[in-house]
């Protein structure tokens, strides 16, 4: 199939730096009945959804995956994506063209130089494809508090943030911002960002409604955010995440399909570990394991009714998912009502809600 089929033009204007206040109150692209477009506000989600719904979230929560870095006078950008195991990690680095393998990269932030840093790692091996293989250069159990002190939150780079400065006053709150309110599971670099919308009182209103929910975790990598480069969608790689679905959990939305109840993913995570863990008859097994399932049009999806989602990337394998999901032709018509609506785009953005129309 042609990446250039799912191309679409975007005013980088459009394009959130940041979620709207109080989360909510972000704007809400209603198409659950895959042929209306309404325009609402996330706050509205509960009147949406319908008695007995069940909501498939993500738990996983966000690392600061992000790390700046000097080797002699070339200074890095790292973004960590996939463990390799408990030190080493596939990364995406900037100016890594710098660096040859056994090189050692010293990390550093606005309050802590690079002469007197103590958290560094090596280049073990370097790959077109696949990036930079890094070892942490500290004890195992050292690393988390290690990324706690020295990181920053693995932000998608159409999002600016100034590198760290001394002295630099950050007007963002990302560490607060880019993660869900149910966030639990460390261990993803890329926030499911279709969670960023809920609130305490959004959850409260679906309680109150009787609309269930259910927890599955996948660790999001930041190779959500790469660009297909491909001229056809059979040439694109995906990198493989780590996802968890308990017993209880498969059981649950087993459950609810039985009963003939809607099951609704929060995000195109969810869907991705729900279809990698289902079988041919749409059973939703335990998992644990890594998935590099990459959805296209055509596909027939053996689990989901309906999927809330943020507006996505031209050419991205998430747009791709979604055009699978509720029609290519549908999608962009939807894609062009909100970009002349000034709906905002991309992780820190709007929301939608979408039928699926291609099933089992």
């Amino acid at each position: 199939m042609r990446v250039d089929l799912f191309d679409f033009d975007l005013d980088k204007d459009l394009i959130a730096k940041e979620p709207a206040r109080p989360r909510d109150h972000s704007r809400l692209l209603d198409l659950s009945d895959g042929k209306q477009i309404i325009d609402r506000h996330f706050y509205d989600l509960p009147q949406v959804l319908q008695k007995g719904d069940l909501l498939v979230f993500n738990d996983t929560k966000v690392i600061p995956a992000r790390l700046y870095g000097a080797h002699n006078n070339a200074l890095v950008e790292v973004t960590l994506y996939h463990p390799e195991t408990g030190l080493t990690w596939w990364s995406f680095i900037k100016n890594s063209k710098r660096l040859s393998e056994n090189d050692e990269i010293t990390f550093y932030t606005s309050e802590i130089s690079v002469e007197s840093s103590s958290f560094k790692a090596r280049v073990l091996k370097k790959d077109e494809t696949d990036g930079v293989l890094l070892e942490f250069l500290c004890a195992v159990d050292s690393l988390s508090e290690y990324l706690q002190k020295y990181g920053a939150m693995p932000l998608p780079p159409y999002i600016k943030r100034d590198k760290p400065l001394k002295g630099l006053w950050n007007p963002y709150n990302d560490k607060e911002d880019y993660q869900t309110v149910y966030a639990k599971h460390e261990g993803a670099v890329a926030a499911p960002t279709a969670g960023l919308h809920f609130t305490q009182n959004v959850i409260d209103a679906l309680d109150q409604k009787g609309i269930e929910r259910v927890f599955l975790t996948l660790h999001v990598g930041a190779g959500t955010f790469l660009p297909v480069k491909t001229e056809n969608t059979e040439d694109h790689k995906m990198h493989a995440e780590y996802g968890v679905i308990t017993p209880d959990a498969a059981s649950a939305i087993n459950q609810a399909k039985a009963e003939g109840r809607r099951i609704i993913a929060v995000g195109t995570t969810s869907v991705r570990l729900l279809e990698s863990a289902a079988d041919d008859k749409g059973i939703v097994h335990p998992f644990q394991g890594e998935t590099n399932i990459f959805i296209t049009p055509g596909y027939k999806f053996k689990v989901i009714d309906m999927i809330i989602t943020n507006f996505h990337l031209p050419k991205s394998t998430l747009f791709m998912l979604i055009c699978a999901i509720a029609g290519t032709d549908l999608m962009k018509q939807a894609y062009a009502h909100a970009i002349e609506k000034k709906y905002r785009f991309y992780s820190y953005g709007d929301s939608s809600i979408l039928k699926c129309v291609n099933k089992i």
